[in-house]
């Protein structure tokens, strides 16, 4: 075992005493966060429009400052692209995470402050690998390089001073060069602006290292082990890297893709799989033991405030809103956060649902506007991914990308939900999985089942299975390559669906 690899284990086991103490006092954790949020925040425009001096208490937050969307901040994020200071956060931010989001092609600009960088995105890193060593303490990831899959970065659109680009990127450019040398690949390829040449390049790079792990969207890691094993001629990945232990992945949830990473692109039992939940806003949570799949602990002193509303409360400017002891396990919640990077009870759009308390683990459920509920079924990701699961799991199917959504009611006709699927492995009886996808709604979602109820309401889904590569096409013409975009899910309209489906008759 190298020297490198042994001082950096020791190094990341001293984290753990820290996590464990925040995991025992999550009330205290996120007083103290909300303290220090307050008395920073006196110091801009926003806290002095909101009045934060005479702020004593979380109730006199929530009563005062009210939900705000992306649009609420805008004004005030833009004005700071243009170079003005201390509006929504007191020290200088001049770093920007672009994000298209999911449900919204606009892009997004998130400031990140140096405290952001420093108490939230770098922090999580070093906890990602101190839970991940505290679970396989005999782990060999430093003998060899963490590949990273990240995004691009570009001059500020509004102004000569600062960049902005995907959170990815503005993390690794900020990266110290202790933590420069540990990775793949070098920071010049691994933030090219020209997604395909980029990919290109990595495989050609990140072949001949050494890679024992990778940390990216499965979506866009899939992209490139096809590259590197066309490169390198090999049936295998784990024949390009023989020592690859670990695959850190997020953004997308990672229950459709696990068998097709188990069984075909790492087939080994001693590959391992760490998720985590971190985005342009913030790093949130990291899966604490391997062994609770999907299941993330929420980290409650990187500098965020949570606040969690009740689902049908999420749009309301002044909701009811629950501090981290007051949630239950089990309900589905609307993501509030305050941050120190100036985002003030920020509605992120995120749902999640809470596995256990003391300490507090959650799961993201979904999206607050990703969802179909075009008849009152409100489906929301999580029933989505489940279905997807057991479906591939009736018929050896393996999904790699796929998006649903209504087919309204017409004269005489009922509704139904279309789903678009790529398949990586086609199942063995499609009628099955169709009929599996479909069931599984129905057990899962008591709302999908009554309007399924002998086809009142919607009828049996319709189901496409599309050639290989198709959503990637679909959103290389949408300009939508990188790691910081996302194939939608799940849409309330027929805007996906009609614009795929299109190009398909288009093509044939």
């Amino acid at each position: 075992m190298t020297l490198l690899n042994t001082t950096l284990k020791w190094l990341l086991q001293r984290r753990v005493p820290r996590i464990e103490a925040m995991m025992a006092r999550p009330g205290e954790m996120q007083q103290g966060v909300f303290q220090q949020l307050i008395s920073k925040g006196r110091h801009t425009h926003w806290g002095r429009q909101h009045q934060y001096d005479s702020i004593r208490s979380v109730r006199d937050f929530q009563e005062r400052v009210p939900v705000s969307s992306y649009e609420d901040l805008f004004p005030y994020i833009e004005r700071t692209m243009k170079g003005e200071q201390k509006l929504l956060w007191p020290s200088r931010i001049h770093w920007f995470s672009k994000s298209s989001g999911t449900t919204n092609a606009r892009s997004k600009f998130i400031p990140i402050s140096q405290e952001s960088l420093d108490e939230s995105h770098f922090k999580g890193g070093k906890d990602m690998m101190a839970l991940y060593i505290a679970n396989r303490p005999e782990s060999k990831a430093f003998e060899g390089k963490g590949l990273s899959i990240g995004g691009s970065l570009h001059e500020n659109p509004y102004s000569p001073h600062g960049f902005a680009g995907d959170v990815s990127a503005v993390v690794m450019k900020n990266l110290p060069s202790w933590a420069q040398y540990i990775r793949t690949p070098p920071i010049d390829v691994a933030l090219m602006d020209k997604w395909e040449a980029k990919i290109d390049r990595m495989a050609e790079v990140t072949s001949r290292e050494n890679v024992t792990s990778i940390l990216g969207v499965p979506t866009w890691a899939l992209v490139l082990l096809e590259k590197v094993l066309a490169l390198t001629g090999k049936q295998s990945i784990l024949e390009v890297w023989p020592n690859f232990e670990v695959f850190i992945h997020g953004a997308v949830a990672f229950q459709p893709y696990r068998e097709l990473f188990a069984n075909e692109v790492f087939p080994s039992a001693g590959i391992n799989y760490l998720e985590i939940y971190n985005a342009s806003e913030g790093f949130f949570a990291i899966q604490d033991d391997l062994k609770r799949v999907g299941e993330m602990l929420l980290m409650l002193d990187y500098g965020i405030f949570y606040e969690f509303v009740p689902i049908e409360d999420a749009d309301k400017p002044f909701p009811k809103a629950l501090t981290i002891e007051e949630v239950e396990l089990n309900k589905n919640y609307a993501l509030i956060i305050s941050t120190n990077g100036g985002l003030w009870r920020y509605r992120i759009g995120d749902t999640v649902r809470f596995t256990s308390r003391y300490p507090f683990r959650l799961r993201v459920s979904g999206r607050t506007k990703h969802f179909i509920n075009a008849f009152g079924e409100e489906v929301i990701i999580e029933n989505a991914e489940t279905a997807i699961t057991r479906a591939c799991e009736a018929t050896g199917a393996t999904v790699s990308d796929y998006t649903a959504g209504p087919v309204y009611m017409g004269s005489g006709t009922n509704g139904c939900h279309e789903w678009i699927i790529e398949f990586s492995s086609e199942p063995d009886n499609f009628a099955t999985f169709c009929t599996t996808l479909d069931q599984t709604l129905r057990q899962v979602n008591s709302d999908y089942d009554a309007k399924r109820y002998n086809d009142m309401v919607l009828q049996a889904p319709i189901v496409h299975p599309v050639p290989r590569g198709t959503f990637y096409e679909w959103m290389k013409t949408r300009g939508k390559l990188g790691g910081q975009h996302k194939v939608p899910r799940l849409s309330n309209s027929r805007e996906y669906l009609d614009d795929i489906l299109g190009r398909l008759t288009t093509l044939s």
